[in-house]
Parts: structure tokens; sequence; C-alpha cells
């Protein structure tokens, strides 16, 4: 049973800057996501970070929320959370599959995301799985977020005027 597997945890990053973090949820299953709230923003806070908390209508808008945050907010990273429950159409997987896909294309394009979005097959595994003191996933995700933080500030890149500059950026710098 997965619930008494031992799994590795990576220690939790420290930052020399501050670290903002969105964390998008879809509460459609309300006790599923206060528990998965309650998780990411006390491994957020942890970490010495801060956040800000907003709410979509379903796990299909998590994507699109964290999307328009990253092109036009100053978050470092992004917390998805929210909770898919299998029913008895095919709406489930298009659901999963979307979502899921969705958020990786988004971290690939360099958004750091932890994904959260539980995908069960009843009510009970979600409980299991989004209690703050039990498997925390909620908190896995604030945890991955922060990890992928960490990774590009240590890769990052100076900003700035780099390559080629237009006539009208010369007179400027």
């Amino acid at each position: 049973m997965a619930s008494t597997e031992l799994h590795h945890t990576a220690d939790r990053p420290s930052f020399e800057k501050p670290v903002s973090l969105l964390v998008v949820v879809a509460p459609y299953y309300k006790d599923i996501a206060e528990q998965m709230i309650s998780g990411a923003t006390a491994e957020i806070e942890a970490a010495g970070a801060s956040w800000e908390l907003v709410e979509v209508p379903g796990a299909l808008e998590v994507p699109t929320a964290i999307a328009i945050a990253q092109r036009l907010s100053q978050f470092d990273g992004y917390v998805a959370l929210g909770c898919v429950i299998r029913g008895e159409t095919t709406h489930y997987e298009t659901v999963c599959n979307d979502s899921s896909r969705a958020l990786q294309l988004l971290g690939l394009e360099g958004a750091c995301i932890g994904n959260g979005i539980l995908t069960v097959e009843n009510h009970t595994q979600a409980k299991v799985r989004a209690q703050a003191d039990g498997q925390n996933k909620g908190g896995a995700a604030a945890a991955a977020a922060l990890h992928l933080i960490a990774l590009t500030r240590k890769w990052g890149k100076p900003t700035g005027k780099l390559g080629f500059l237009r006539t009208e950026e010369i007179k400027t710098v």
C-alpha cells in the first residue's frame, strides 16, 4: 500500500532573496482543497517565502490562471492545487490529461510549477493524499515549486542588455 512506503524527501531549499509564490486552487471538493492549501502554505512559509492564493472554477482553469500570472505578474513560482475524482464518463481522462499536459508545457517554458492536482478514483483516496498531517500532497507540490525556483536562481543568467541593440536603445545605454 502506498501510504506505508517510505519516500525520499529532498532538503528544503534556502534563499538569499525573497521568494513569492502564487497558489492556484480549484476548490471543487472544498474539504480536499482546504487540506491541500494548508499543506502548501505551511511549506511555503517554512521556506521563508510569501504567497498569494487565487481560486479558479476547476482543474482545467488552473494552468490558464498560471499562464496569465506568468505573463502579467512577478511571482517566482506557482503551486497548482485541485482534485479530479473519476466519474462515469471519459471527462475524467480529459481533465486529468489536459491539466497535467498544460502545466508541463508551462514548466518547459520556464515557469516553476509544483503540480498538486490529485487524480484519484474516489473521495477517500483524495482525503488520504490531501491531509496536511498525512501524505500532504499540497506541501509536496509547494516543495517542488520551491526546488525549481532554487534551480532557476542557481542556473539563471543575468538579465539586461545583451547582444545586439536597436539604434534607439543605444542612446539609453
